[in-house]
């Protein structure tokens, strides 16, 4: 998913953008400005370690203050030392002994933090990302998770017109995440998130959940609402399995609640000596090895130990850990296993790969020269126009297997199923993929706007061809489906 490195946060959430630096590892400044402030944060390989502000009362002497740290009388002292000095006003305020170091240090955290929290507050304001080194002058730097940083931070929105806005429609069902990466990422959710989250199962309604929520609307929204943004649940599709003609059978659990949700007990030892053994042995262990598998695993095994895997060898846990190399070591252990699973959990891909074992190579399972994805692609665009969609179908899932981040595959993808007979739903998930990958391509919008037209789902298919407009009004079948959907 691309996302401009500069715009308007009306346009872009911050909750998006700061998913996006994360996920793509960047390291550089990210400024938002209103005509009375600017607040930067400044990131190093996706994490969030300083903030600075403009605004007086993100001041650190401000901040202490209203946490009760300092009286106002050491405040108006170290302010008085500050203008005719050039030391720093927490440097000021320890040698003056109104502070400890130890409270120095959790002043300049607690500073940090609330910057980053008000911007979440924040609903107008232009953005920009500058990537490149960042001033390293900071020896206090901010250990957290983006994961628990963007929860903490959407937290405190309490605007329900905005939430209400960004949150799919009511009517919407939503299940949990089924990317590893996003599941397992360390949040401390808190017992109301839990019960809520124990709600989600792939079939109620948003509007179900806060029903049955045992707690007023708007805190079961807002909940969601931090659960939607932080990615630990994702809409599911709004085509009802009954409305396909054959539809995929429902896959089971790979994990349960209760496991996604425990915590990690190992101590720091383990887990350094577990990461640097395998780390060193990347480049030798075969895909089954790395995912611990037996020989003969099916694809429900494969699996469930790739989830157990994605879980343990999560980037996030390297944050407790005083080794800051262990975060390049668990990204490299992730990244790994996840393309192991990636070529394992497709039988063809699978069987390609035990006969390169079997030849002794253990290669990466690079595909054979016939199954390259644009080769696919190219065919599958061939059989499209010959009518034979069945057969385009084929080829274009066999692009999207080999390039799964190519939106441009998943859009044909969909519009073959759109051709078929009870392929409705297919088509429907084939276009979320895209639009996952390419959230501000406006045809993406007003084709999946096409297709719940099609299911007979109106106000879905209008409420897509309203965000294809806004995006790009000029778009004619946008322009066109809007005024044809209209109440």
């Amino acid at each position: 998913m691309e996302i401009p490195l500069t715009g308007s946060i009306k346009d872009v959430s911050l909750v998006k953008l700061l998913v996006f630096l994360n996920r793509n590892r960047k390291t550089g400044t990210l400024s938002l400005r209103t005509p009375l402030f600017t607040k930067k944060i400044y990131i190093h390989e996706g994490d969030a370690i300083f903030a600075s502000s403009t605004y007086e009362d993100d001041r650190l002497g401000e901040m202490l203050l209203k946490a009760n740290k300092i009286t106002v009388e050491q405040y108006d002292k170290s302010v008085e030392i500050l203008k005719s000095s050039k030391k720093r006003q927490g440097a000021i305020l320890v040698e003056l002994g109104y502070l400890t170091p130890k409270d120095l240090f959790w002043g300049v955290k607690y500073q940090v933090k609330e910057i980053i929290y008000s911007i979440f507050l924040i609903e107008e304001a232009e953005y920009e990302f500058v990537e490149g080194e960042i001033p390293n002058q900071e020896v206090i730097t901010l250990k957290m998770s983006m994961g628990n940083l963007i929860y903490d931070g959407v937290r405190k929105i309490e605007n329900w017109t905005r939430i209400r806005n960004e949150m799919p429609d009511t009517d919407s069902v939503l299940r949990l995440s089924t990317d590893p990466l996003t599941l397992f990422q360390g949040i401390e959710l808190s017992s109301q998130d839990k019960k809520i989250l124990s709600l989600i199962n792939g079939k109620k309604t948003i509007k179900d959940v806060i029903e049955q929520s045992w707690m007023g609307s708007f805190e079961a929204l807002r909940i969601l609402y931090v659960l939607w943004s932080t990615g630990i649940i994702e809409q599911a599709t709004a085509i009802r399995e009954e409305e396909a003609a054959a539809p995929p059978a429902q896959e089971e659990e790979t994990m349960s609640l209760e496991e996604i949700l425990s915590p990690h007990s190992e101590e720091e030892e383990a887990l350094l000596s577990k990461v640097d053994a395998i780390y060193t042995k990347l480049g030798s262990l075969s895909m089954y090895e790395l995912l611990d598998l037996p020989g003969e695993a099916d694809g429900e095994t494969i699996k469930r130990h790739y989830y157990r895997l994605a879980k343990e060898f999560h980037p996030d846990r390297y944050f407790a850990v005083t080794d800051e190399s262990v975060k390049t070591k668990l990204t490299g252990i992730f990244d790994a296993i996840t393309k192991a699973y990636n070529v394992l959990k497709d039988e063809k891909t699978r069987q390609e790969y035990m006969q390169s074992l079997a030849a002794g190579t253990k290669k990466q399972a690079e595909p054979a020269e016939d199954l390259k994805a644009e080769d696919q692609f190219k065919r599958g665009v061939e059989e499209f126009k010959k009518g034979n969609f069945w057969g385009a179908v084929e080829h274009f899932k066999w692009a999207t297997k080999l390039t799964p981040k190519s939106a441009q595959y998943w859009s044909y993808l969909s519009l073959a199923f759109s051709k078929m007979s009870g392929k409705l739903k297919d088509a429907e998930e084939a276009l979320l993929m895209a639009i996952k990958l390419e959230p501000f391509n406006a045809d993406h919008y007003a084709n999946l706007g096409l297709i719940y037209t099609k299911a007979g789902i109106k106000k879905r298919a209008h409420s897509n061809f309203e965000k294809a407009l806004k995006i790009d009004p000029s778009n004619e079948k946008a322009k066109k489906g809007f005024d044809q959907t209209k109440e």
